[in-house]
Order: C-alpha cells, then structure tokens, then sequence
C-alpha cells in the first residue's frame, strides 16, 4: 500500500501536519470508514502542499503503518508517474504489482506482510497498489486515498469499487474543506502577525526598539527558528555601515561576500516585489549564481539553518535592508501566504525603519544645531568680554582728556563725538554680555516676587525726558496694589526697559504711549502699545531674531543693534512666560508679556 511514498532522499518525515484539528478527525474518519466498512485493512489519505509533495494525514487499520507513514511528504509526480499506468476504475486507480518497475530497488514506505492466495487469479499481491486521486473542481490534484490489504486477500470486485468510490468522493470533500481552512487558518494568524508588527514597529522612532518590538510577533507569527534585519546604509549599499539586528540580540556576522549577496538579492527582489524561499531543495533566484548559493548555503549549514525566507525591506522605489526568517531541519516548508505577508511586512518595516532614520537625522541636525547655538554663545560672551576691558580704559583716558583746559574748539568735539562712540559700544557690548547670559541653558534663574507696578514705574522715570523731548503723553495704567512676577528682578526690568524705550524710540512727536500691568489669573500682563511705525507682517517673522534690524528706512534710520528684542524674548523664554506682539505697518505696536505670578513674600 501506499506506493506514493517510496523512501528516498526526496521523502520526508516532518511533525504531524500542521492541519487543524476538526479537518484532521474528519480525514481520519473517513480512513477508518474504509477499513471497517468496506473490506481493507489499512487506509491512508494524504494532502498537496504548497511544496508540491503529498503529505499523509491521515491512516487507519494498522498501528504499524501509521507510525511509518503519518506526516510523510513524497513528490507529487512520484504518484502521477504510477497512474499513467493504472487501470481506470472511476474515481479508484489501480496499478497491479507486475507493472511496477522494480529495478530501481525502491524500498515503498510500508508493504504488507502476506502471501498472495495460491492460485487465485484475482489474488492481492502486497506490491498492488489501489489508489484514487483527489481532484478540485478545476481539476488540479489535491490528495488522494491510498488502499491496502483487502480482507478476503483479493483484488475488489464490482460491488467492492462502488463503495470504495464512495468513500473516495467523501475523501476528496474532506481534502478540500480541510485544506480551505487550512489557507483560512494561515491567512488569519499572518494577518495576525502581520497587524502585531505594524501596531507596534511603526510607532517606534528607532531602529533597536523597531526590532525589539517586532521580532516576537516575527518569530511566532511565522513560526521561524530565529529571525535577523539587515539594513542598508544611507547611501542604500549593504557595506560595514549598515547594521544587523538579530532576535535574541546576538552578533549575526556576514562576511563582505555574504553582505554584497543581501544587498544585490534585496534590490532584485524588491523590484519584482518577491520574497524568496532559500534552502537546498530550491533554485535560486536570478539575481544569484550558483557560486554564490553555495556560499549561502553552506553559511546556512554552519549556523544549523536549514532554510530561510528572504523578503526586502523598502519604501516606494528606495530599498533599505532585508528581514530574514529561518527554520531548522524538519520544520515544515515555507507556504505561499507566508511570503505574501512577509512582504507586506517589508513594506511596512521599510516605512518604519525610514521615518526612524528621518528622525535619527532629525535628531542629529538638532544636535548640530544646538552645539553651533552653544558655540556661538560663547563666541559672543568672549568677543564682549575682551571688547569691554579696553573699552574701559578707552572711555578712562576721554574723561581725562575732557577735563584737560589744553583742548579747545574742533579738537573739544572730537573728544566727545569718540565719547559717544565709545558709550554706544559699551551699550552694544552690555547687550551681548547679557544676551549670551540669558541663552546660556546652564545659567539658572534665581526666582523671587518682583513687583511688576514697581519696576515700571522706575522704567517710566527713566524715559521721561526722551518722551517730554517728543511731547509725548505716556499713559500708565497701575493697578492700586502690587502686581507680583515670579523672575529675576534685573531681567524682567531689562525687559520692561527695553520695550518701553523702543515704544518712546519710533513713536513720533506728539504721539502716546501705552502701559499697562495687570494680574490675569495665574499671571501677570505686562502691555507697551505705541503709535509708532508699526511692523510689516514679514518683519514680524523674524522679529525678537539677534541682530534683525527692519526693512522699514523709518526704523533703520533709529538707532540701535538689532538686540533689544532678542534679550526681551529670551528673558521670557526662560521665565515660562509669552510675548505677544500684535501690529501693522503704518498704525503702531502693541508688545504683551505674559509671566508667571507670584505671592509676595511674607
């Protein structure tokens, strides 16, 4: 019986079928219906697998058999090679034993141990072989319903066919139904796979955590041995700089000839949009030679892999690695399906492991940036501190030159035109000095409740005689009881200051002035409205930007360094406060300042 499975190195034994359970105790039934019912004594059913070889998945009648032929596969053709010359008996094929070509010495799988009757023409001969193969409805082979050891020791007659058939139409129902949902049950749990994998790789920003996060639904999902990722530099060649990520965090080493192999099978199969099964009993792909195969294979064998399947990873037309799956020796065949979602999981992995690198470059260039904003801090508070000393003994040696009687006239004025000179530099160093303090993430506040009413009152006084030169009307709106911010006293009155010169500055003559304070909530507002110049809303881009002087001829006609704004936003940057500024070419500004209140100390 059984002569679809001779033993021979094309015949394997794997685990029991990977069928589910209800479809295999309906094969088994109907095998065990043959043997009790219609006069054999031992009956096997098989199945095609995608590998093209014949699984057996089913044998009653014989304790014997079973153990010999459950879960065997045997090629396909072997059992298409045998009925060409079978004898028609309408869904059963016979084969009796003297057509059988025996030269070969073929050991079958199982052979029953008995002496054909004496005699009887119609005598069973342990070598018969009674089988009917199974077909689908667009006629392809998908099983079949293997016969041995009749009863009464002879070939069936008429009446025994008709029943035989029977079964053999129930068998080839069976077949069917159990291997649709077999498929189903494969498309479900890659799906499964497939949903674990996106769910969680592609919420992930880096590539470690991409793989960390996917290799267990990787490795259950597809019933792997173990699994590794290779991606490809950012130049896209598979050379030194690209990484190997493996699933237990082990070192996975690919000599330069093995990670050439990857990189040139990862483009060509991501352009036919494949993944490819490797393993001995398969021909490789075109994109290898057969040198080259037989470096993958024997690397395989070195690390006890027995198969693997190859899928590219990649996004739109750009191919960024390969995720490998392996199985050992004896575990079943790579499927169809399996290679279906592999690939869409190369999709899918692709777009994670691009928008990991996006953000790694991200990260890099914010890196960049923030070291050249460091240095350039430090640039500045160096160039201002070396600028001030001899500014200083500068500004000595005028003061001394001024009160000599010696100079008079033109020689008078220069002095002091130097003087005014020499003081807009100190102003312009102080600012840098200060800008340079208040960007410095490592100079800590030392917070405490300043009276907000106070510090604008002291900043009004101070600009008092450049408005009274403009007849301006500088309007104060205090509230009656202190007003508290949570800061740095010199800072916040460096803030106010300078927005309240910049209001006097470009408000012309006879023009107001606006301030107010106020506490709103958790805060406390600090308003400067002029009727001033106003700012173009492209200006207003870049205003508060260190050294933006404006477009406008009126404002670069003021003077100034382009500082005052920058030192006001990074002082209420750093105290968690807003700055508002609300304004229109033509119709003035108004500056709001938003900053945490404080209660005043007891």
């Amino acid at each position: 019986m059984t002569r679809d499975t001779p033993q021979d190195p094309s015949v394997t034994s794997p685990p029991a079928s990977w069928s589910d359970a209800p479809s295999r105790d309906a094969l088994q039934l109907i095998a065990e219906g043959v043997t009790q019912l219609a006069g054999f004594g031992v009956a096997a059913i098989s199945a095609v697998r995608e590998d093209g070889k014949m699984e057996v998945m089913a044998v009653a009648g014989s304790d014997a058999a079973r153990e010999q032929l459950q879960g065997r596969r045997t090629p396909v053709d072997r059992l298409s090679r045998e009925l060409e010359k079978a004898d028609d008996w309408g869904l059963l094929r016979f084969v009796p034993h003297e057509r059988l070509d025996e030269s070969a010495g073929q050991d079958w799988g199982w052979v029953p141990d008995i002496e054909p009757i004496d005699g009887a023409e119609d005598a069973w001969h342990p070598l018969d072989l009674l089988v009917a193969p199974l077909y689908d409805d667009d006629g392809d082979l998908r099983g079949s319903l293997a016969i041995d050891l009749p009863v009464d020791g002879r070939r069936p007659g008429q009446a025994q066919r008709t029943v035989l058939n029977q079964y053999a139409e129930q068998a080839r129902r069976a077949v069917l139904v159990a291997l649709e949902r077999e498929r189903l049950a494969e498309r479900v749990r890659m799906a499964d796979a497939a949903r674990r994998i996106v769910r969680t790789a592609t919420a992930q920003l880096s590539l470690d955590r991409i793989v960390a996060d996917s290799r267990e639904a990787l490795v259950e999902g597809f019933r792997a041995a173990g699994m590794w990722l290779q991606t490809f530099d950012r130049d896209g060649h598979g050379s030194a700089r690209g990484e190997i990520y493996s699933s237990d965090g082990s070192h996975i080493h690919l000599t330069p000839e093995l990670i050439t192999i990857a990189e040139v099978s990862a483009r060509a199969a991501w352009e036919r949009q494949q993944a490819t099964v490797v393993s001995p009993h398969r021909e490789f792909g075109p994109a290898i030679t057969a040198e080259q195969g037989e470096l993958v294979l024997a690397y395989l064998n070195e690390i006890g892999v027995e198969s693997l399947l190859f899928t590219p990873l990649g996004a739109g037309p750009e191919v960024l690695g390969n995720l490998v799956l392996t199985r050992a020796a004896g575990a079943p065949e790579w499927t169809e399906a399996e290679a279906a979602t592999a690939l869409d999981i190369g999709h899918d992995l692709g777009r994670a492991i691009l928008n990991a690198r996006i953000f790694e470059r991200e990260h890099e260039l914010v890196e960049e940036l923030q070291e050249l904003d460091a240095y350039k801090g430090q640039l500045i508070a160096t160039v201002a501190h070396e600028l001030k000393n001899p500014l200083t003994s500068v500004m000595g040696h005028l003061e001394m030159l001024e009160s000599s009687p010696d100079f008079t006239g033109h020689a008078r004025s220069s002095l002091q035109a130097m003087d005014r000179g020499a003081r807009r530099m100190v102003r312009v160093i102080d600012d840098l000095l200060l800008l340079s303090k208040v960007a410095d993430p490592d100079e800590s506040i030392i917070s405490a409740p300043v009276d907000l009413r106070r510090v604008v009152d002291d900043v009004v006084d101070l600009t008092l005689v450049a408005a009274e030169q403009k007849k301006l009307d500088v309007v104060v709106d205090l509230p009656g009881e202190p007003v508290f911010a949570l800061g740095d006293h010199d800072e916040i009155d460096r803030v106010a200051a300078n927005l309240v010169s910049n209001a006097v500055k470009y408000t012309p003559a006879s023009g107001a002035v606006r301030i107010g304070v106020e506490r709103v909530g958790n805060d406390v507002l600090l308003s400067v409205a002029d009727e001033g110049i106003g700012i173009s809303s492209d200006d207003l881009l870049q205003l508060g930007t260190e050294f933006f002087r404006s477009s406008n001829p009126e404002a670069v006609a003021q003077p100034g360094t382009g500082l005052g704004l920058a030192i006001v936003r990074r002082i209420v940057d750093r105290h968690g406060g807003q700055l508002e500024i609300e304004s229109e070419l033509g119709s003035g500004s108004t500056f709001r300042v938003w900053l945490p209140a404080a209660e005043p100390e007891s």
